[in-house]
């Protein structure tokens, strides 16, 4: 395989059989008064990952408990894939998730570039 942590994820998270999951909606790049933040990816990506971690938090769960990822890119923010990259190296420094990055011609509102699904394991 190849060196994925070079982009932020893993290529498999193990789980254990008493955890408990808990598995988060895709989150964009709006704020809590749904205002899309930014127009560039890498703030609706900031944003995204904020508003994983606010959910995590109110379910008891941290960042480094997440397992997966689904990464929905809109197209026309596809040449800009490195700034995910970056922003998952960041945030998920020593265990990185398995991801999947997935290219869409579109989200929901035509000003969103990026849409973030996740999996956390949080204990049983």
């Amino acid at each position: 395989m190849f060196d994925s942590l070079q982009y932020g994820f893993s290529q498999a998270v193990a789980v254990p059989a008493s955890a408990r999951r808990l598995l988060l909606s895709g989150q964009v790049g709006v704020d809590r008064d749904e205002v899309t933040v930014s127009s560039d990816l890498a703030g609706q990506t900031a944003q995204a990952l904020d508003n994983i971690e606010r959910v995590l938090a109110a379910a008891g769960g941290r960042m480094e408990q997440v397992a997966m990822l689904r990464i929905y890119i809109a197209e026309s923010a596809s040449h800009e894939q490195q700034v995910i990259a970056d922003a998952l190296r960041e945030r998920f420094p020593s265990h990185p998730p398995a991801s999947s990055w997935i290219l869409v011609s579109g989200l929901s509102l035509p000003e969103w570039l990026i849409e973030i699904e996740a999996e956390a394991i949080l204990p049983g």
